[in-house]
């Protein structure tokens, strides 16, 4: 066996040259891996009874920075190099993986061989190829629906062949994830799987899953739980509204650093809305120190509850919390109880590139009986340009302020955008597909334009990004604006006077 297994001088380090799968599946460099590990008690690496787990393994880089801790923590407690490696590989770490190929890469690194019973690993005490390092190529089991009853994957995108991953995550889809190995863990860490694609609008929708990682790992009752996962969770996310309450009402995280800018941690991903690591103690109940690193700045440190009484956000910048709290006493009537949920009218995105789907060969460009005006984008991504068209009104699943003057606002831009694009005056009987937000409706043509001047000032728009934590945004993204009295014109100077004195 090498003596010189896991010797820090050794340069370069094969895990930080790694690609990404994907931006969904990331692989974490050393750095940032040990950044996490030392969040945790330095007594563990003295513990030869310590168990750690890492649930989503890519390139079993968390499990190999341990072993390199445990063996010089234990050197003392097993003082015989190759009898201290074979304990802490056989009885310390594990690791379930993502992939049929993650996993042979992780026993690589951990085992020095994709076989952990080969004649090349540096553990002599397993029996199956497997190690500690375990894969196994699970089905996703579907409901009447075509939902896995798990992670809620659609069986249309899901339900494939033997030949295609399935990504039916082993940790996930279980009732029960401590059968997997029959023991508990004292430490659960890693960086899961992010989301998978559900299929929505045209194809680029995706739902989280990395939220259903650290339920689970919080199911197992470890003593410390530790993730890399995206910040868009304190904000917002699809399906994500009771798992951001229980992380805010969770009173054992100790720790959080926020990375506003994901290319500071990942620096060839862009990850809307940044990522956060965080420290999760099974016998904390205080405040947690929160660490947040806006982009291109100096990180701030805050210790506080991520609960609040202003919103139901994680306010991410405690530097805004002054005046959110200002704007809060002043006026407690939100703006985001004017705007509208996705689809304010149940036209999906699609509309334009799938005409036919809504009964159209292409959608007429002039008026017709009992038609209404509609406003949409044609084209994919980048490419989209906005298009206006016409339909019949009976193609409407909703209709709420269709009859009245609104704003269209696109829920979708660039989180590099300084401003938020030109939001469109919407008239009676003019509607628009799921690619806008809808504002209103409003009385009178008047308070419409009045509101479009108040979208405009400084304070709505810092208010707006003060809140936004990814691409896409929905009525909880205007939570902090609050909502004003339309009937007159409002200038950021007349804001500034109404609420300085708060």
């Amino acid at each position: 066996m090498s003596k010189n297994l896991y010797n820090t001088s050794y340069n370069p380090d094969i895990l930080s040259c790694l690609a990404n799968l994907s931006n969904d599946e990331v692989f974490t460099s050393p750095e940032i891996a040990n950044s996490i590990l030392d969040l945790l008690p330095a007594f563990l690496w003295e513990d030869s009874k310590t168990t750690f787990l890492d649930p989503g393994t890519k390139s079993g880089v968390f499990l190999r920075e341990i072993v390199k801790r445990l063996d010089i923590g234990l050197s003392n407690e097993i003082p015989d190099r190759e009898k201290r490696l074979n304990h802490i590989l056989k009885n310390q770490v594990f690791g379930i993986a993502i992939t049929e190929l993650t996993a042979l890469l992780s026993r690589r690194s951990i085992y020095c061989s994709k076989s952990a019973n080969s004649e090349f690993s540096i553990c002599q005490e397993f029996q199956d190829d497997m190690g500690n390092i375990r894969f196994e190529n699970i089905d996703h089991i579907w409901d009447k629906n075509g939902n896995c009853v798990f992670c809620k994957a659609k069986k249309d995108n899901y339900g494939r062949g033997e030949e295609l991953e399935s990504y039916a995550y082993e940790f996930i889809h279980t009732n029960n994830a401590q059968r997997i190995f029959n023991m508990k863990f004292d430490v659960i860490i890693g960086n899961p799987p992010y989301q998978m694609n559900d299929g929505g609008g045209t194809g680029d929708s995706a739902k989280p899953i990395y939220n259903l990682f650290v339920e689970q790992a919080i199911k197992l009752k470890p003593r410390y739980l530790s993730m890399i996962i995206p910040s868009r969770w304190m904000k917002g996310g699809k399906g994500l509204d009771k798992f951001r309450k229980n992380l805010m009402d969770d009173t054992r995280i100790s720790y959080i650093y926020d990375f506003e800018d994901a290319k500071e941690c990942f620096s060839s991903l862009n990850i809307d809305g940044g990522v956060c690591y965080f420290l999760w103690e099974r016998n904390h109940n205080d405040k947690a120190d929160f660490i947040f690193k806006p982009k291109g700045e100096k990180e701030f440190h805050s210790r506080r509850f991520l609960n609040n009484e202003l919103i139901n956000n994680v306010i991410r910048d405690d530097r805004q919390a002054s005046i959110i709290q200002k704007v809060h006493t002043k006026n407690k009537l939100s703006f985001s109880s004017i705007v509208s949920s996705r689809k304010p009218y149940g036209i999906a995105t699609d509309l334009f590139n799938n005409p036919k789907k809504y009964g159209y060969n292409s959608i007429p460009t002039t008026e017709f009986e009992n038609s209404i005006k509609i406003f949409g984008v044609i084209g994919n991504k980048g490419g989209a340009k906005r298009i206006d068209g016409y339909i019949h009104e009976n193609c409407l699943l909703k209709k709420d302020g269709l009859n009245a003057y609104k704003l269209f606002q696109s829920y979708a831009y660039s989180t590099t955008a300084t401003v938020p694009p030109a939001i469109i005056l919407g008239k009676p009987g003019e509607a628009s597909t799921e690619t806008f937000l809808q504002i209103g409706p409003f009385a009178t043509k008047r308070e419409a334009e009045n509101c479009l001047l108040y979208t405009k000032t400084k304070f709505y728009r810092a208010l707006l990004f003060f809140n936004r934590i990814q691409k896409n945004l929905s009525q909880n993204t205007f939570a902090l604006i609050p909502l004003e009295d339309f009937s007159k014109e409002l200038t950021d100077k007349d804001l500034y006077e109404k609420y300085r004195g708060c």
